[in-house]
């Protein structure tokens, strides 16, 4: 048995760290170890079967083994893509842990469930957030100010952290 840790942020300038801590933490009290950090930099909304979690769920997690996200929203922003995440796993045989809420998904009604109304409070909360930030920028253009980056500044891209899959 594998124990493997998808670990996902949208941009480059997110951090790691809390997603990180969050899944050592439920490991040190479920004692699963050693852990495998998978680190993917994509958004959310990129179709699950295209980012690195797709590549871990589809290829290399084998039965038995075990991936833990931090919690819902990791795994994908849409609910009917965290329904095929799980349904994969299931069919795989892959056990899938969520830290945050400290439960294991699986094929029983409570999971499908669980997992359902998680998905869908991801979903929203992507919408939510989207609302809000559109709205701000509505209102700071409203108000004559300038939107986005200063000219001439550079980005401070540090370069991507695309999947590390294990070979």
């Amino acid at each position: 048995m594998v124990i493997y840790a998808y670990l996902r942020v949208s941009s480059d300038r997110q951090d790691l760290h809390n997603q990180r801590h969050g899944i050592l933490e439920y490991a040190n009290i479920h004692a699963l170890s050693p852990i495998q950090f998978i680190e993917d930099t994509v958004s959310g909304r990129e179709k699950w079967s295209s980012r690195g979690v797709g590549i871990l769920l589809t290829e290399t997690a084998q039965a038995s083994d075990v991936v833990i996200f931090s919690e819902v929203s990791r795994m994908a922003r849409s609910t009917l893509q965290v329904l095929e995440m799980l349904e994969c796993c299931v069919r795989r045989g892959i056990n899938v842990h969520i830290a945050k809420q400290g439960m294991v998904l699986d094929d029983s009604m409570q999971s499908r469930i669980t997992a359902t109304v998680l998905g869908l409070a991801a979903e929203i909360e992507r919408e939510l957030i989207v609302l809000r930030t559109t709205e701000a920028l509505a209102k700071r253009k409203a108000e004559g100010k300038t939107l986005g980056r200063p000219k001439g500044r550079q980005s401070g891209h540090k370069g991507s952290r695309n999947s590390q899959l294990p070979s």
